[in-house]
């Protein structure tokens, strides 16, 4: 339910800036296609600083919003020996009555980061599901009884792709242009009746 929210501030946010800025609707921005950056212009890891001033706060969606804690969390690890936690768990409900909804679901998951240099943002939480069914409650272990699946967020980003910067219509090296798209993110996991026995 916490989800709904942001989805929706990001539904709005795509329609508003479609309706001002016609770079959004993939209309013609200089003769018929997006502004093409140069590197010098516009460095890797960086959006147009006119599509962020009009209120674009990727920072407020789920997705977005975890990646620092995670790398925190991943740098504090790095010298440990893998956990079990890319394992279904068995569910001890003493052990994680304090513990984050991820940990203490029926389907329980866990969070990567997920980086692609062509978006924006570049760095994405993914969630992965660590069971194939799902914990019975009454014993804390899986059971085939019911599958995990994930739970899909549709989430606004735009995407570098090349672009040219002269008549001959040929990619120039280096340059690039934004253009919006709707990814569908995984932002935790459920559980639901197989489709089959």
């Amino acid at each position: 339910m916490t989800l709904l929210p942001g989805l929706l501030f990001l539904t709005w946010l795509h329609a508003c800036l479609a309706h001002h800025d016609p770079f959004l609707r993939g209309h013609p921005h200089t003769h018929g296609t997006p502004r093409c950056y140069s590197a010098e212009e516009l460095p890797l890891g960086q959006a147009p600083p006119h599509l962020l001033a009009r209120g674009a706060k990727w920072g407020q969606a789920l997705p977005v919003a975890l990646v620092s804690s995670l790398e925190a969390a991943s740098h504090r690890r790095r010298h440990e020996r893998p956990s079990a936690a890319t394992q279904c768990p068995v569910l001890q409900p003493e052990e994680v009555l304090e513990a984050d909804t991820h940990q203490r679901s029926i389907s329980p998951w866990r969070y990567r980061v997920d980086t692609d240099e062509d978006r924006y943002p570049q760095k994405l939480a993914f969630a992965e599901c660590l069971c194939r069914g799902c914990i019975d409650p009454r014993t804390g272990r899986e059971t085939a009884a019911l599958n995990s699946v994930r739970l899909l967020q549709s989430l606004l980003v735009l995407r570098r792709r090349p672009c040219s910067r002269d008549v001959s219509g040929l990619p120039t090296p280096g340059a690039f242009a934004f253009h919006t798209e709707f990814i569908r993110v995984p932002v935790g996991c459920t559980c639901v009746l197989p489709r089959s026995v």
